[in-house]
């Protein structure tokens, strides 16, 4: 059996299906501040199918879907998918949550490296500064 050379060096793309991918999209572009990579249409060219978005080397996938969102409880204790989560300097996070309230976006928890909203389909998001607390002490 062949064994590959080096451990993968990085996450390629997160996919999430979305009921309303316009609003999500729109959601991840300004809220997020993340950059639209690329747009990919329906087979008859009327509508996106999915739009990527551009998060340092890897892209979150936004793609359309029929089903309707079930997002769990903020602390769940269900296996599974739990939290997409950015990595923001410290030094930012005023400016950021400043920036979420602009948009609308409620803090829904709150720790000293990361600050917790939910997306608009109710996916678990973070802004996370980790190691680093809100005064740039690094956690022991």
């Amino acid at each position: 059996m062949a064994v590959p050379p080096i451990a993968p060096f990085g996450v390629h793309h997160i996919a999430v299906q979305c009921r309303d991918l316009s609003t999500m999209a729109r959601f991840y572009e300004r809220a997020i501040r993340l950059r639209v990579d690329r747009r990919w249409l329906t087979a008859d060219g009327k509508s996106d199918r999915a739009v990527w978005l551009r998060m340092g080397g890897s892209v979150l996938a936004l793609e359309a879907c029929d089903g309707e969102p079930s997002p769990p409880s903020w602390q769940s204790s269900q296996v599974g998918f739990h939290l997409l989560s950015f990595e923001i300097h410290w030094e930012n996070r005023p400016v950021w949550l400043a920036h979420l309230q602009h948009f609308g976006v409620d803090v829904v928890h709150s720790t000293p490296w990361t600050v917790y909203v939910r997306d608009p389909e109710g996916n678990r998001i973070g802004l996370s500064h980790f190691p680093f607390n809100v005064h740039g002490i690094r956690a022991q």
